[in-house]
């Protein structure tokens, strides 16, 4: 079921797929219908599951799962995977690659991959101070605090010692 995602508590789980592009308006005004119909019939083992996303900056999708009252499973899991993955192919756009760093350069993102965010940092063309997005957090509340950080507290933070 469907929930606003700002009312999931900071114990909700959550999953953070990067983009490797910003979403257009207009791809947004596809998306956003297409991921709520997928959250309103989300279940595990028959049970509704209460989940709500966000889609910061246009290059992120957030989905948590107040997990409560049912829990996810494997089968749940897959499920939600399979369903990134068709908005992957329909949209032309990557959101399972792990091996890339989203970050702020003053008010505008970048998105390099890992091999060369580390030659950034060796260059010092990023420091310790950048601003990175911890696609690590695992729940609401350290989405809400600790998503957005200093590269030097994140696991980024390898790369400027």
């Amino acid at each position: 079921m469907l929930v606003e995602f700002n009312q999931l508590p900071d114990d909700a789980r959550v999953w953070i797929y990067q983009a490797d592009r910003p979403f257009t308006d207009e791809e947004l005004e596809t998306l956003k219908p297409q991921m709520n119909a997928f959250l309103n019939q989300w279940t595990a083992h028959g049970k509704d599951l209460n989940a709500g996303v966000d889609y910061p900056y246009n290059r992120f999708i957030v989905l948590g799962l107040d997990e409560s009252k049912a829990g996810a499973t494997g089968c749940s899991i897959d499920a939600s995977v399979h369903f990134i993955q068709s908005i992957e192919k329909e949209y032309g756009i990557d959101l399972m690659d792990k091996m890339n760093v989203t970050f702020k350069t003053g008010q505008y993102l970048a998105h390099k991959d890992l091999a060369a965010f580390k030659k950034m940092a060796k260059d010092r063309s990023v420091s310790a101070k950048t601003i990175v997005f911890n696609n690590l957090v695992q729940n609401v509340g350290e989405y809400r605090e600790h998503w957005e950080v200093p590269a030097s507290e994140s696991w980024h933070a390898r790369f400027f010692k």
